[in-house]
């Protein structure tokens, strides 16, 4: 089982031509190009990056520090889909490496799009040969029943979560607020909504120092690996499309 992101990563070769987006002019997509070697090409049209995914043009395309509001619509339009569905992939320093969805923050807002979203990255970490026992979250232990109706609607969404997952055959549980616990005994976390999945990924890495490869499109047939503009080095983003492009290949 995959527990480490060079475990994850090895063997990725750089016959996959993958595109980057890039919207600023801080240097850090050009410089993560030129330590990737051959095969990367970087992109200031969202039309075009967009375009070459979609015609197989490149094998892959990674967001890069091009803003969301003006590539994500049209990725999604292009694909024909209501949602980008994504899971985040981080490894805590010390720790393995595990995935948070949803984290978007329109995302997982209704217990049909969690149920969704959960079953996709498991199927995704399953794939590439990861954990794939799901720990869904809720606002709350379960003994904190009544101390607030948001916390009791989260606690019942969440059980209710885990058992129609456990009904299709995933090996899902209830972890409660205990994320502390979850990121050591299951490889996908479903948080509450998109909102509190994308803080939890903020705090882990750009305050906690967890490593984040991005956050792959699980509900897309071709591989776009969302990044945040806040990200300072892309050439793990990079190297997970590649790797991810070739195992569908």
């Amino acid at each position: 089982m995959i527990t480490t992101s060079e475990e994850l990563l090895s063997g990725a070769s750089d016959d996959v031509t993958v595109g980057i987006g890039r919207g600023t002019d801080r240097g850090l997509v050009d410089r993560s190009v030129e330590a990737s070697g051959r095969n990367v090409r970087i992109y200031d049209d969202p039309d075009e990056l967009v375009s070459d995914l979609v015609s197989g043009e490149i094998g892959a395309a990674v967001r890069g520090d091009m803003p969301s509001d003006v590539l994500l619509p049209k990725l999604k339009a292009a694909l024909g889909l209501r949602k980008l569905e994504r899971a985040v992939l981080l490894e805590p320093a010390g720790g393995r490496l595990f995935m948070i969805a949803p984290v978007g923050i329109d995302e997982g807002w209704t217990d049909d799009q969690r149920f969704d979203i959960s079953r996709r990255t498991a199927d995704f970490a399953r794939r590439v040969g990861m954990d794939d026992r799901i720990a869904v979250m809720s606002g709350g232990r379960c003994e904190d029943r009544g101390r607030c109706p948001e916390v009791d609607k989260s606690i019942d969404s969440a059980l209710a979560l885990v058992d129609r997952l456990t009904a299709e055959g995933y090996d899902a549980y209830h972890c409660q607020i205990l994320v502390e616990n979850a990121i050591g005994e299951a490889g996908v976390i479903i948080a509450p909504e998109g909102i509190t999945g994308n803080i939890m990924f903020r705090t882990l890495h750009f305050i906690g120092g967890a490593r984040a490869l991005g956050a792959p499109t699980v509900n897309a047939g071709k591989v776009f690996i969302d990044t945040s503009r806040a990200k300072t080095d892309y050439r793990d983003s990079i190297a997970l499309a590649r790797k991810l492009a070739e195992d569908s290949q």
